[in-house]
């Protein structure tokens, strides 16, 4: 099946129960059909309910159209981080808009991410799970189109690679995983234990190594002159595995990072790569760009700090309704903890509609979440009442995304235009 049969599939979806906040009286409709009826988010008589995650349609567009000009305009190739959404639509949008191919982190999600025709997979992960290997081996052997990356940071996992792929009929291309540092995730510690996993791939014959990659964000006491220092090692592994004879095989050397927190230092350390014997595929896997959020990203930026760039926009918001007002100060929302995402920072209540009208929800902080409810403190004199709607900021799409298997892409008017559908 081709990429576009399968994304004309999900329109095909039935609406029903499985999918939060939207109209009962879609049940039975497909998906496409309750999109072109482009009923609107906010009014009573097309029936959205609460909770419910919207896109901003704008806003979308928006951050993709930025990060495609950031990794043009800095000579890097772009392997955004699929985990994020989980959402094949989104891939296709991001593939659209310049994507060299995807990062995902486990095998469930490359299976997804293949079942609608992603040709270009970067696995963030040393795999050596035996099936997932030799479905992997049966996808590489099936498709001469598609191509695989994944990290190696041990012999030990070398050797289970190797033993798990014997037979395969096109080996499986590898970067060594350069760690952060000490206390870091994963990855090798030091240039030796990269040099002895590098040595090791060179004997398996079912793999083949290509480069190297790291993650930047797990720098501890990250700060510009740690995270450039650790892209420079990065940078300087390239080199040594390079001048070494191990990178021979491939047809391109990978030099790949790059989190949502740092790709400008990463963009300022790969412009630095010297020369090496092939070709430099100059990596970028930033993932969360796609919808941005009110938190913790935003104050993580680079955009922050070289304005110049441009801005993302953050594309997410959760409506949720007062259903109680117990005090004069205090209110509670029909949105919790299976509906928002709250592990790195509470949502933010953002305005306030009531009757059509939008106004800021000054005074009304978010105190807590229980499973499906928000806590809301409010300051004297604040205007809110039950039925009230709340527009909610969130922080952290990756625990955004997760909750809600089919998301509306509303315009500023409300007018939802799309639908979008997650698989985690």
């Amino acid at each position: 099946m081709s990429s576009s049969e399968a994304l004309a599939r999900l329109a095909e979806e039935r609406v029903d129960h499985r999918f939060k906040g939207l109209p009962p009286d879609a049940d039975g409709l497909t998906v496409g059909e309750l999109a072109a009826q482009r009923r609107n988010l906010f009014a009573e008589a097309d029936g959205f309910g609460s909770p419910v995650l919207a896109l901003s349609a704008e806003r979308l567009e928006h951050n993709l159209a930025l990060m495609e000009a950031y990794a043009e305009r800095h000579g890097l190739a772009f392997a955004p981080h699929g985990k994020t959404s989980m959402a094949p639509q989104l891939f296709h949008r991001q593939i659209e808009h310049g994507a060299w191919g995807i990062t995902l982190a486990v095998p469930h999600q490359v299976r997804v991410a293949r079942a609608f025709g992603i040709q270009r997979v970067f696995l963030a992960n040393e795999l050596v799970d035996a099936s997932a290997l030799r479905w992997i081996a049966g996808e590489l052997a099936a498709d001469p189109a598609f191509r695989f990356v994944c990290y190696v940071d041990s012999v030990r996992g070398v050797e289970l690679m190797d033993c798990a792929l014997r037979g395969a009929a096109r080996p499986v291309d590898v970067v060594v995983e350069l760690g952060a540092g000490e206390g870091a995730r994963t990855g090798v510690r030091t240039e030796a234990e990269a040099l002895a996993v590098a040595d090791a791939v060179a004997r398996a014959r079912t793999l083949r190594l290509v480069g190297v990659a790291g993650y930047e964000g797990e720098v501890p006491q990250a700060d510009p002159e740690r995270v450039r220092s650790y892209l420079r090692r990065l940078v300087g592994l390239a080199a040594e595995l390079d001048g070494a004879g191990l990178l021979k095989d491939a047809e391109e050397i990978v030099v790949s990072a790059g989190g949502s927190a740092w790709f400008d230092a990463v963009a300022d350390v790969f412009d630095e790569i010297p020369a090496l014997s092939l070709p430099v595929l100059k990596l970028l896997r930033s993932g969360a760009y796609v919808s941005h959020d009110d938190g913790h990203y935003r104050r993580l930026t680079p955009f922050a700090r070289v304005p110049e760039e441009g801005a993302l926009e953050p594309a997410f918001r959760l409506w949720a309704q007062v259903v109680s007002r117990p005090t004069p100060e205090q209110a509670f929302a029909n949105a919790g903890k299976r509906d928002a995402a709250y592990d790195l920072d509470l949502p933010a209540a953002q305005v306030v509609r009531r009757n059509g009208v939008e106004h800021p929800a000054d005074g009304i902080t978010v105190t807590g979440l229980s499973d499906q409810h928000a806590w809301l403190r409010t300051e004297p004199g604040t205007d809110v009442e039950v039925g009230d709607w709340i527009g909610l900021g969130l922080s952290h799409p990756c625990t955004s995304f997760d909750k809600w298997q089919l998301i509306p892409v509303a315009e500023a008017d409300g007018t939802v235009v799309e639908y979008i559908r997650t698989f985690f």
